[in-house]
């Protein structure tokens, strides 16, 4: 464990007694560049699965509702319920993970998502539907936190940025594209086809990840690899899984955590109520067209993901050459000001006066770029917060990043809720400028990481792994 006894830590690349004598004892050339994204493929796809079971449900509602004679408020239910799976299900993976490692936690967790799917699928009444989307949500929950681990259990630290760039680009592209794809199914097929086909997409990813996934864990990281060999060491071991909330202790986690959950806030604000802002505005009523207007949010995604992590990897390079090989961990979210302090609130503000304002494709066009900026900018802040986590976390990085997608949820589940009343109340415009306000609040807290981030990380040391490379 790393101290904190200087602001400044020195890379352990730099110094000749610290680096391995022979580099096949290093773990980060057990694969070759070709088996690295290979590998990256994987687990972004992986990563892709949880925000795509969650968002294609939701244009499905109200399809479900009739089918099911139920309300669609009662059926939504089971957006929130799965929201709770998601959040649960990504604590207990990852903290399996570091006693297990990666690749059994993605074994375990795929079949479970496939057999939720096939049962939501089937299901004839809300406790079944209910049940069967909390083992859906459940059994894919891992991905996003596990496939960061993995990525930063392969790559440098001057190289993974760029590679979790690609991770998180993939991911949140579908977050926009799943209503699209819901959107499309509800209209022209029937939501138990789409979740039977969410099924197969399980079973598909199973049988990708046990052929092409191997174990990335670092060798004596894990749990397990210490235990072995001690009396009763072939039973269960029990895992508190809320033990990774503990890594919010640390201020800096928290910090960066709240930037990250507010930033993403305005893709919400933006992307939750588009029937009724883009929709209605512009008399767009096909739901299949409505889930289309998602997909530049998407396209930002997956752009500004790939230029924020590369951006990132590019600073902590320069900072590190200036200082003569002295590393400091913040450099990585040097650039996150491009994101935060300028395309999100301009995009998320800009968005909400020209709703308001502008009548036909002018305004729509201009809407659209909007969501475009928007998925750039959230992506450029999601991405080096993402990295960062990892950079910090190493052995636990997956647990951290676990921890700060369960507060991300906690957080974003009630401010979601308010969107559509604070738009009946006070009007998309407003809403939309509180939004941006956050975000630059948001970004407060990155600088703030910052420019005091030894202190911060001196006062609650859980566990860093700042020296190692």
């Amino acid at each position: 464990m790393a101290t904190e006894d200087a602001p400044l830590l020195t890379d352990r690349t730099n110094d000749p007694q610290s680096t391995c004598d022979n580099d096949r004892d290093d773990p980060y050339n057990h694969f070759s560049m070709g088996e690295k994204r290979a590998i990256v493929v994987v687990v972004s796809f992986a990563g892709l699965v949880p925000l795509f079971v969650r968002g294609s449900f939701v244009p499905s509602v109200p399809q479900i509702a009739e089918d099911l004679q139920l309300s669609g408020a009662v059926v939504s239910l089971a957006i929130s319920l799965s929201v709770f799976g998601n959040a649960l299900g990504g604590l207990v993976w990852s903290a399996y993970s570091s006693f297990y490692g990666r690749r059994p936690m993605y074994l375990w967790g795929m079949p479970l998502m496939a057999i939720g799917s096939f049962g939501t699928a089937l299901s004839t009444d809300l406790p079944n539907l209910l049940f069967w989307r909390f083992v859906q949500a459940f059994g894919c929950s891992g991905g996003t936190s596990i496939g960061a681990a993995v990525i930063g259990d392969i790559y440098r630290r001057e190289e993974r940025g760029t590679a979790l760039g690609s991770f998180f680009g993939t991911c949140l592209f579908g977050f926009a594209v799943a209503p699209f794809t819901g959107g499309a199914a509800a209209e022209y097929w029937s939501w138990r086809g789409f979740q039977m086909a969410l099924c197969i997409w399980g079973v598909i990813q199973m049988v990708v990840i046990y052929s092409f996934l191997p174990e990335t864990a670092h060798p004596n990281t894990r749990g397990i690899d210490k235990w072995r060999g001690e009396e009763g060491s072939r039973s269960i071991v029990w895992i508190n899984p809320f033990r990774s909330l503990k890594l919010l202790r640390s201020p800096s986690l928290l910090m960066v955590t709240l930037a990250d959950t507010l930033s993403f806030n305005s893709d919400h604000v933006l992307l939750l109520p588009l029937a009724y802002t883009i929709g209605v505005r512009y008399n767009i009523k096909n739901d299949a067209l409505i889930g289309a207007c998602f997909l530049p949010n998407g396209l930002g995604n997956f752009v500004g993901a790939h230029v924020a992590g590369r951006l990132s990897d590019a600073m902590v390079k320069k900072w590190k050459k200036s200082r003569n090989g002295v590393w400091y961990p913040e450099d990585r979210l040097q650039g996150v000001y491009i994101g935060a302090l300028c395309l999100v609130p301009l995009s998320v503000g800009l968005a909400g006066l020209v709703v308001t304002s502008v009548d036909g494709p002018i305004g729509l066009s201009i809407c659209l770029l909007c969501l475009f900026t928007n998925g750039v900018g959230v992506d450029m802040v999601v991405t080096p917060v993402g990295s960062y986590v990892v950079d910090l976390m190493g052995p636990r990085s997956a647990e951290g990043s676990a921890a700060l997608c369960t507060l991300r949820s906690l957080l974003l589940a009630p401010l979601s809720a308010l969107i559509l009343p604070s738009m009946d109340v006070i009007g998309t415009a407003a809403t939309n400028g509180i939004a941006a306000l956050l975000a630059i609040i948001g970004y407060f807290f990155i600088w703030v990481t910052i420019r005091y981030g030894d202190r911060l990380r001196a006062y609650a040391d859980v566990g860093y792994a700042l020296t190692t490379n």
